[in-house]
């Protein structure tokens, strides 16, 4: 059990469990949003994948491509609701990132997750 009496998560040893924690709140923003732009305008298709040890995984030129447009995603711009200026989603991560260094050390009383609309 861990220390807040839940059964604890099983982790990999060397892997940075904050910062994939981190990452997480910008999944569905960011890469989901991204891979359903590709779907729906029909740039990824079944033959663009493999599958590896029970796992499916996009073939490497098609990864390319993804990785393109996910940092055309990067560069967008989008108000930022806290801090009320525009930024680009890059910049968001840092604030974020930021954010939760602050609440961690105690400067903010919680932290503030990113909403976008």
């Amino acid at each position: 059990m861990g220390p807040c009496g839940r059964p604890q998560m099983c982790r990999k040893e060397g892997r940075p469990a904050l910062a994939l924690d981190l990452v997480e709140e910008f999944r569905p923003i960011m890469v989901d949003a991204v891979v359903l732009n590709m779907l729906n305008h029909r740039r990824l298709s079944a033959s663009d994948f493999v599958v590896e040890l029970g796992a499916y995984r996009l073939k490497q030129e098609r990864r390319t491509v993804f990785f393109t447009e996910l940092e055309e995603r990067l560069k967008e711009e989008v108000h930022h609701p806290l801090f009320g200026y525009q930024t680009t989603y890059r910049c968001c991560l840092e604030l974020q990132t930021r954010l939760l260094a602050k609440y961690l050390t105690g400067e903010i009383d919680a932290y503030p997750p990113l909403r976008i609309r």
